[in-house]
């Protein structure tokens, strides 16, 4: 037992110390998470829990044979459950900047035996999404790495169905952490409305609505 504390005690140390030092890089360049520093993005916070991927993907209501969007999606720690949740009859789109994570990915769904996942090399706000493809889309932890935050809002609630919801995460410990504020003004300003929110200000999840009947903006 002692061992496991220690253990999670080093992983957490190591997480602190990584976060501090690539909030002092970040704030003279944009630096998404390096692809060597994928393995620490696909575990589950053991502290946070509004972080945890079981908790934003029931809150957001992912369900079978939904289109889902995970933007940024990394090394999958949020589009192997989404893809489980949608089955079949549904898909997953991961989105990501790094073929090294999308790499990763593809291993870890083929170890999974997930067939519904489709790969996209892209970064959001470049216009390569469907649009009206999707009910549900995440950003986790990531819109603040991304150049042109009014973009990828854009590109998102044009590519989101009418009454589809974007949830956006953010955790205070992540060295582009977006506040509340900031995100509420940029969604609304390409015509998304809050909808719904849950957290503090150290770690947060945003529902964020396109209203039915919007098909574009």
């Amino acid at each position: 037992m002692r061992a496991l504390a220690l253990a999670v005690l080093v992983v957490v140390g190591l997480a602190a110390v990584v976060a501090v030092a690539w909030r002092l890089v970040s704030r003279r360049r944009d630096l998404p998470c390096p692809t060597w520093l994928g393995w620490l993005v696909e575990i589950d916070n053991p502290i946070a829990k509004n972080n945890r991927a079981a908790v934003i993907l029931d809150r957001l209501g992912v369900a079978p044979g939904m289109a889902v969007l995970d933007g940024g999606c990394g090394p999958g720690r949020l589009t192997l459950p989404a893809a489980e949740r949608v089955g079949e009859r549904g898909e997953v789109v991961a989105l990501d900047i790094q073929a090294g994570m999308l790499d990763r990915l593809r291993e870890r769904a083929r170890a999974a035996k997930l067939d519904n996942v489709r790969y996209l090399h892209a970064g959001a706000g470049q216009g390569k999404l469907e649009r009206g493809r999707f009910d549900r889309a995440l950003l986790v932890t990531v819109l603040g790495e991304i150049p042109d935050r009014s973009a990828a809002l854009r590109e998102i609630f044009e590519a989101l169905k009418p009454g589809g919801v974007l949830s956006v995460t953010e955790l205070i410990f992540d060295p582009h952490y977006q506040r509340r504020s900031v995100v509420v003004r940029l969604a609304e300003s390409v015509g998304f409305r809050e909808k719904k929110y849950f957290g503090t200000r150290l770690t947060y999840t945003l529902h964020l609505e396109k209203p039915e009947g919007s098909h574009g903006h």
